[in-house]
């Protein structure tokens, strides 16, 4: 959920119960969650990790975690707090034993008396999915509705009935978890304990629909977040003097600052810092990323400054709206495709459709809703070379995993029987920038001849970026195309399914063919989605693949999921890979449910 509440000042948003505690506590206009999309935020929330230092940037997947790694629960826990969960978690490894307890029914009721209590309540209601549903039933607790006519939508957001419908229906369930949260607010009155708590309401990301979940930008990261100090504790956050504050913080820094409330100094391994322990910063600098989401690889960075948001795209030839099961499933996304094939989305909302510039730049005190991008303006080279600057620096000192890409990250810590943390923070830096300096030059290479370097190079990092340069340039491949070939039989898996793919992209090369049949029959997951991904995006030319794919390879994945998959994680996003890749070569399925 956006900032759509409205203490935020959203005459449409009908949030009493928010707005009412919103007066007598801090709004912060510049809150941010680091990843537009659930299972990374709330990673880099509950560890106090930026997710692709711990190499939890994809959703979703099971992450090997440094040994001792503790979430800051468990440290809350260790000094005398009772932890409780209600009930979601999806932080891309296991939470297994890190609460007191983690189910629907975890409250701070169920403590022991007299302990303190550090108490999550995760209210679902706000999804993606019950606002792309529009079932009458999720809101029938209201009394009255928003009237879709009466609604403001943004740009980007075509203005349709359906569209005014569903943005209506996800302010009604705004207002249900407005409701949620006056019941918490109740409960915590009738135990005595409303004065004596600390209260944080957020949302993970920003809403729902198109434009904004998924997509690393502000409409995708800017959260709403209202902390309530009682009058008890407020020397705790000395300089915290007004009702909102326009000081950049994002999920990175809730777990630090969270332990510094109980009185705890933060471990070492975190990268957040304590918002309450220190005045604003002249600058200060918030990251976020985007990788895959579902079956839709991506590696996006971006950073803010508090004013300016630069985003940087490292694969701008893959469309945010891919063509992919997810895209088609929910009630937002299909009248956009149902708009797009029409031909009559306006171009605001047409750019969410289209291949990705690779840098953008905006000023959001001017442009809110991101439809002027600043790049190649002279006057703002200098910020933009800035902010470039402080974001390849931030890659680097983190040894940011997306760069590494799944298959080989995942495949180089279980082969070094470690963690994907320890595994990424042993490149040496020379290495590490030669992979990112692979990786930049995706949508900028003006010949295929540029790439001759890079498709040899020792490291497979390296020559998987030259491929993916190579599958984004348009023009002839001719001179390179001897080493392109070579790479079908490469050493590294990832890089043998990419040259693959680009080869079936380019020639239709039948050797191409066998080698994805053969990465798809492979048995270590993270490949075999990597393998699913460059088949789907292959469309009509996958086609001799799919009597293998409806005989051997779907039933290993296949479930009760949607009506189709075997769990949530790498066997749904592998299937539904495989569903759209049968679709595109003309095979009729029930969609999932």
């Amino acid at each position: 959920m956006s900032p759509i509440y409205g203490c935020y000042g959203d005459e449409y948003a009908r949030t009493p119960h928010i707005d009412e505690l919103a007066a007598k506590s801090v709004r912060f206009d510049w809150a941010f969650s680091n990843a537009p999309i659930c299972a990374p935020a709330r990673s880099t929330l509950i560890s106090g990790m930026f997710a692709p230092s711990l190499g939890t940037q994809h959703l979703r997947s099971d992450i090997p975690l440094p040994e001792g790694f503790r979430i800051f629960p468990q440290l809350l826990r260790d000094a005398g707090y009772y932890t409780t969960n209600n009930v979601k978690t999806d932080y891309n490894f296991s939470a297994e034993g890190r609460w007191d307890e983690s189910s629907q029914t975890a409250h701070w009721r169920n403590r022991p008396e007299g302990k303190p209590f550090f108490s999550v309540f995760n209210f679902m209601i706000t999804h993606e999915g019950p606002t792309n549903a529009l079932r009458a039933s999720d809101t029938e607790g209201l009394t009255e509705w928003n009237d879709p006519h009466e609604a403001r939508l943004p740009p980007f957001i075509p203005d349709s009935p359906v569209m005014r419908q569903l943005w209506a229906h996800m302010y009604d369930l705004l207002a249900v978890f407005d409701q949620g949260v006056g019941r918490i607010l109740t409960e915590l009155e009738e135990d005595g304990l409303l004065e004596n708590t600390i209260i944080f309401v957020f949302s993970d990301h920003g809403n729902g629909i198109p434009g904004y979940k998924r997509w690393l930008n502000n409409a995708g990261l800017q959260v709403p977040f209202i902390l309530h100090i009682p009058k008890k504790y407020q020397h705790l956050a000395p300089f915290l003097t007004e009702s909102s504050t326009d000081r950049p913080v994002s999920f990175v820094d809730f777990a630090p600052t969270v332990l510094g409330l109980a009185g705890l100094e933060a471990p070492e391994w975190m990268e957040g810092v304590d918002f309450l322990a220190t005045a604003k910063p002249e600058t200060s600098y918030v990251y976020g990323y985007r990788d895959r989401a579902d079956d839709c690889y991506e590696v996006a960075r971006s950073v803010f400054d508090g004013r300016y948001l630069y985003v940087r795209h490292f694969m701008p030839q893959l469309p945010y709206f891919q063509k992919a099961v997810i895209f088609e499933k929910e009630g937002s996304y299909a009248e956009f495709n149902r708009l797009y094939e029409q031909g009559t989305l306006t171009a605001s909302a047409l750019r969410l459709m289209q291949e990705k510039p690779v840098e953008e730049l905006y000023d959001l005190w001017e442009d809110p809703f991101e439809q002027h991008n600043l790049i190649g303006i002279n006057d703002l080279e200098g910020k933009r070379k800035e902010l470039e600057d402080n974001l390849i620096d931030w890659m680097v000192s983190h040894r940011d995993t997306g760069i590494l890409t799944e298959g080989i990250m995942m495949m180089g810590a279980m082969e070094a029987e470690t963690s994907v943390f320890e595994f990424a923070r042993g490149i040496p830096e020379e290495d590490f920038l030669d992979m990112l300096g692979a990786a930049g030059m995706v949508g900028r290479i003006s010949e295929a001849g540029e790439l001759k370097g890079a498709l040899v190079s020792d490291h497979e990092v390296v020559r998987f970026w030259a491929l993916v340069a190579m599958d984004a340039f348009p023009g002839a491949a001719e001179e390179v195309w001897e080493q392109v070939s070579s790479l079908l039989y490469d050493r590294s898996a990832s890089v043998a399914i990419k040259a693959a793919e680009v080869m079936v992209k380019r020639t239709g090369d039948p050797r191409a063919l066998e080698v994805l049949q053969q990465m798809l029959a492979a048995s270590y997951e993270p490949l075999v989605l990597q393998a699913a991904i460059s088949v789907r995006q292959l469309e009509e030319k996958a086609l001799p693949l799919v009597p293998a794919i409806q005989r051997d390879i779907f039933p290993k994945y296949a479930g009760e999921i949607w009506g189709r998959y075997r769990n949530w994680s790498y066997p749904m996003f592998i299937g539904m890979a495989l569903d759209k890749a049968q679709q595109n070569s003309g095979v009729h399925l029930s969609p999932p449910r």
